[in-house]
């Protein structure tokens, strides 16, 4: 999923999205201790992806708890 896809979700939408991605990580780590990974570079695409998903979460509850900075001029 690139950026401009997750950006399109709502904050609930992305939580679930980076709990999907961490049980997906999991089985990956299991499935590496068994020497059973067809695509051993999957798990930093999924590290990377999570990453993506946990930032643009913050930006948007960043963004929906913004309120307006009062300026300290007059005193």
């Amino acid at each position: 999923m690139n950026t401009k896809e997750l950006r399109e979700l709502t904050v609930s939408e992305l939580a679930k999205k980076a709990g999907d991605l961490r049980k997906e990580l999991f089985t990956l780590r299991l499935q590496k201790s068994n020497q059973q990974v067809k695509n051993p570079l999957k798990q930093r695409e999924l590290r990377r992806t999570i990453a993506r998903v946990l930032t643009i979460a913050a930006q948007k509850n960043q963004k929906n708890n913004e309120q307006p900075v009062k300026s300290k001029e007059g005193k």
